[in-house]
């Protein structure tokens, strides 16, 4: 059993409800990246020759938990590089559909290109709004989050499925940062045909790493032109026989930042993502039931029946402030106060935040 105040001691200092923004890293991933560092420090190029089984031991981790093939997978620094370099993989004369408003790094990516670009508005009918732009607009490409990282507003998956059954040419393109690491997904068997996802949030990775994963049929439709010495594995001869996995990799890795998603990857299996997708759910649906008895979401999110567990509270009377006095941790986004919810938080932390709107009239 992982005591998690010792894991994560950010816990003992305050209610930490802010995952949405910054996951916490571990007591153990920590002391895996001193000794890292410190056999870089005492080795150099020794302790560096071992990288590429390292960095292939780390794909082969992510393959393992999100059940794609190692074939499938690119390891990159963040979600925008992998989508900037998708992007340019794809013909210009296709029709992106998107969401409005959904995460920046999404949109502008998109629109700042050549592409034709029409919209579907985020409520409580998103998946109904994306069906009747399809009939509109018959696009190409839909790019979208699959949690709204301001409402909480989670795309429903088997939409998602049956979307790809009655579109199979469609290229389904899904933001996975406020999504990976929340409940257990299997990406063979989802209707995405790719994922990228930034690993520092809900998958409690540190900042610098990222996952691209992308299925074989959707491999021979998308050309990204990113290249690199690294993109061959370091041999003249590989140029013209690159990987498409290896278009995401152009340059040197870093074992420190893959390594610590491999690192929190094992953790995540070691607890049990069933157990983590658990208690999630419960305090998504306890912390739900509450604030609604506040009036503090908004009716898209109130009218759903699913929901993820980020939350949009309407703030009122300096709540963000008398928050942080009581060392509860949240962000402003949008027009609120945004909260989230992770396994190692509590019902007890729950009760704490409670406690300070009761007094905030």
């Amino acid at each position: 059993m992982i005591k998690f105040k010792e894991e994560f001691p950010v816990l003992g200092r305050y209610t930490y409800l802010n995952t949405a923004s910054c996951g916490l890293i571990s007591q153990s991933i920590v002391s895996w990246r001193r000794e890292h560092d410190e056999n870089l420090l005492s080795q150099g190029s020794i302790f560096r020759d071992l990288h590429k089984p390292h960095i292939e031991s780390v794909r082969a981790s992510v393959a393992r938990f999100f059940k794609a093939s190692e074939n499938e997978v690119g390891l990159l620094p963040n979600f925008s590089f992998g989508f900037n370099t998708l992007l340019d993989g794809l013909p210009r004369d296709l029709k992106v559909l998107l969401l409005k408003p959904d995460y920046p790094s999404i949109n502008w990516a998109v629109e700042n290109r050549d592409f034709e670009v029409c919209y579907a508005n985020i409520d409580e009918n998103l998946e109904e709004n994306i069906e009747i732009a399809f009939q509109e607009h018959k696009p190409d490409v839909i790019a979208f989050s699959l949690v709204q990282y301001i409402s909480g507003i989670k795309i429903d998956l088997e939409f998602v499925k049956r979307l790809k059954a009655y579109h199979p040419k469609l290229i389904i393109i899904g933001d996975g940062t406020q999504f990976l690491g929340t409940s257990d997904f299997n990406f063979s068997e989802s209707g995405l045909d790719v994922l990228i996802a930034s690993c520092y949030k809900w998958l409690l990775a540190g900042y610098g790493n990222a996952i691209v994963l992308v299925k074989e049929a959707a491999q021979k439709r998308i050309s990204p032109k990113t290249i690199g010495f690294n993109s061959s594995d370091a041999m003249y001869s590989k140029r013209g026989d690159i990987s498409f996995a290896k278009r995401f990799e152009p340059g040197h890795q870093d074992t420190l930042n893959y390594g610590s998603l491999q690192k929190s990857l094992e953790m995540l299996e070691k607890i049990g993502i069933h157990a983590i997708e658990e208690k999630i759910k419960f305090l998504s649906i306890e912390a739900k039931k509450r604030f609604e008895g506040f009036d503090l979401l908004e009716d898209a999110v109130v009218k759903r029946e699913q929901h993820s567990s980020i939350f949009n509270l309407k703030a009122k009377n300096g709540l963000f402030q008398k928050l942080k006095k009581k060392n509860v941790i949240c962000s402003q986004r949008g027009n609120g106060l945004r909260l989230s919810f992770h396994f190692y938080n509590s019902i007890e932390d729950l009760d704490r935040l409670i406690e300070v709107i009761k007094t905030n009239k």
